[in-house]
């Protein structure tokens, strides 16, 4: 039996739901209880899980990625079977469930709360007093703990680590996340298509072109819509030139953390560049509102075409000079080369993507597989590594940047004339989606009732199933390497915490 076959037919087993374009069926109890014992021995990668009043998803793929499919169990007691001690990336999103929708994931490893802070009113609206999280213990001789966070220098956001040291070496790191919690899919709830698309837009604001295309191709497949041919490979554009501004300006600030600011000083000329011409092409440097439900809201003209072939031709040579001299700078090697590895079994158990995923040996991209327009009439290979450390991931960057600037020619060489938007009639489905963001693969679930609005949605940012591998990143490094681990996973806090 094929992996595809083996995930459609197991989960067929319950009653079909209506979703586009995967299918969906909902699970009776004992039904979810046979999936998280078939977990053990499927090779399914878990795409993302979550709640809604009285009912929990789980989304799943294929190890190659050429089947979707998502499963889910009414929980009218409350209550719903843990899958995490099979697949653990879902530990943090069942804690998040339980936080936000007040369901209990019977069996989970780790029950704490996760997004509620102790400031959250009980379920009948009483205050609560404030609750300190109980950090898990570590023992032996000489063990210490630094406190860092969830403030900290710069202009970053929230977050705490707790560390566990013996002298400077780490023992054990923790993660306490969610300080900024906006409440996001709760604002979307009821809103109408164009509002919700903003907030999605808003959920990682690095990521806004990522989110806004999971979230429109989400709501077009409820809807069972297709955005025109040029609005596609607009949208296709866009998220290139997000791809190239993030990884420049994540090259960079992984050598300022290595002590070398030259490298980061040109880095970031170099993105700005590149946002400076998404101002000039699409009237925003984030492009952000510019792809919306339908289609896209800027079109580009052909001198907005002119410039960004221009800027190619100005950034492929000097970035290729820029890395050359990262790779003949022995001291920022040394920084960089077999410091944070996460192992390629930790990788793939997590079903982390991106540049975290790809360079550790997973080498899945939803731009692939699934895979999805015009993704598939484009020529690009993804750079796939093994050695899982600081270089690595630099280094998946750098190649992934070369490849965008030449996906960026080809869009530009093939980009069709016509409409940049289509009609979004009201109506009523649910849609999900799976895209390619600068992080990793972003999960969209949308449910729309009747009158077009949004019922419910779901975006799941690809951090979620990488910041518990920085944890075990930084396991044995010393505690001056955090930062350079950190910076070269480059997890959003924003995109997480929703």
């Amino acid at each position: 039996m094929s992996k595809r076959s083996d995930l459609l037919d197991f989960l067929a087993r319950g009653r079909a739901r209506p979703q586009r374009p995967w299918p969906h069926w909902r699970l009776n109890r004992e039904q979810w209880l046979d999936l998280a014992t078939h977990l053990t021995i499927a090779d399914w990668n878990l795409l993302g899980l979550w709640a809604e009043p009285g009912e929990v998803f789980a989304a799943f793929a294929t190890a190659p990625g050429d089947a979707v499919a998502t499963a889910s169990l009414a929980c009218p007691e409350g209550g719903f079977p843990s899958l995490a001690g099979v697949r653990p990336g879902a530990l943090r999103l069942e804690r998040a469930a339980q936080d936000l929708f007040g369901l209990s994931a019977d069996g989970i490893p780790d029950g704490r709360a996760w997004l509620d802070h102790g400031q959250w009113p009980d379920r009948g609206g009483a205050p609560r007093a404030p609750t300190q999280y109980a950090f898990l213990p570590v023992k032996g001789e000489g063990v210490h703990q630094i406190p860092v966070g969830p403030v900290h220098a710069g202009i970053i956001e929230p977050g705490h680590f707790r560390f566990h040291c013996n002298g400077e070496a780490v023992v054990r790191l923790e993660q306490r996340l969610g300080y900024v919690h906006k409440g996001t899919e709760s604002l979307m709830a009821g809103k109408p298509l164009l509002a919700a698309s903003r907030l999605a837009g808003r959920v990682s604001g690095d990521s806004t072109v990522g989110f806004a295309l999971a979230f429109a191709r989400a709501a077009e497949a409820a809807l069972g819509i297709d955005a025109p041919a040029r609005a596609t490979w607009l949208r296709a554009l866009m998220a290139e030139l997000e791809r190239i501004a993030n990884h420049l300006g994540d090259i960079g600030a992984i050598c300022n953390d290595a002590a070398f600011v030259f490298l980061q000083s040109h880095m970031t000329v170099l993105r700005e560049r590149v946002l400076q011409a998404a101002f000039d092409c699409f009237g925003h440097r984030l492009m952000m509102d510019r792809v919306v439900p339908g289609g896209v809201a800027h079109d580009l003209d052909e001198a907005g075409a002119a410039r960004l072939r221009a800027l190619v031709a100005a950034v492929r040579p000097r970035f290729a000079e820029l890395m050359a001299i990262y790779d003949n700078k022995p001291s920022l090697l040394d920084r960089t080369v077999s410091t944070g590895v996460v192992k390629p079994e930790l990788a793939q158990r997590f079903a982390a993507g991106g540049f975290v995923g790809r360079a550790s040996g997973r080498g899945f991209d939803a731009r692939k597989a699934p895979g999805y327009p015009p993704y598939d009439t484009l020529d690009f290979a993804v750079p796939v590594l093994r050695e899982g450390d600081v270089h690595s991931r630099l280094m998946i960057r750098a190649r992934e940047v070369e490849a965008s600037l030449g996906l960026v020619e080809q869009i530009l060489a093939h980009l069709p004339a016509g409409p940049i938007a289509a009609p979004m009639a009201p109506g009523g489905g649910a849609g999900m989606a799976l895209v390619e963001g600068f992080r990793g693969d972003i999960l969209a679930y949308v449910a729309l009732a009747e009158d077009g609005s949004v019922r419910r949605a779901h975006l799941r940012d690809p951090s979620w199933f990488q910041w518990p591998l920085l944890e075990t990143a930084i396991e044995g490094n010393i505690v001056a390497d955090f930062p350079l681990c950190n910076k070269s996973f480059n997890c959003s806090y924003s995109g997480h915490d929703l």
